[in-house]
């Protein structure tokens, strides 16, 4: 039991490691913002690659903070029946709903943006814009690095749950 707690522990630790170095990208979004304004309203240019570097800041945010979310306890649930029940039934809705919902999900996820996500590097694809930035294919990587961090994610608290329920954790 206590190498599947090691376990679940290293996928926490590994987890909030990436999300705590995603998480400058939120400063990474607010300066390059700023910038895009600046030389809009000010200089009275523009910049499609500062503009296509927010967009990049902002999905890698999101993609690679979302398992150290999840692990955190950060995302939207609906609390009806979770913030009333004990910890046991929290397991419960909590092994359920990693089982019936996050794994499905995130593997046809993951299965199924392998191939665009392959299609997108054989060509190096780039921007629609000839001004754009030249990196797509490693924009549209963080698709299934997003789904395999969640998956990752979700067999830790499938770990806890189930030593929960297992009655080896209170």
């Amino acid at each position: 039991m206590q190498e599947l707690v090691g376990i679940a522990e290293r996928i926490d630790r590994a987890m909030a490691a990436i999300g705590r170095a995603a998480a400058w990208l939120a400063l990474a979004v607010v300066l390059l913002q700023f910038g895009v304004v600046l030389l809009r309203y000010v200089f009275g240019a523009g910049s499609l690659w500062l503009q296509e570097s927010v967009v990049y800041a902002h999905a890698g945010l999101f993609m690679l903070a979302a398992a150290w979310t999840l692990a955190a306890g950060g995302h939207v649930r609906v609390d009806i029946l979770y913030a009333r029940a004990t910890p046991r039934q929290q397991a419960l809705i909590d092994l359920v709903g990693t089982l019936v919902f996050l794994f499905p999900f995130m593997t046809a996820l993951l299965v199924l943006s392998l191939p665009y996500v392959a299609r997108s590097w054989a060509i190096f694809e780039r921007s629609r814009e000839a001004s754009g930035l030249p990196f797509v294919f490693v924009l549209k990587t963080l698709i299934p690095v997003f789904a395999g961090l969640m998956l990752l994610q979700g067999a830790a608290i499938v770990i806890r749950a189930g030593l929960m329920l297992a009655g080896e954790r209170r």
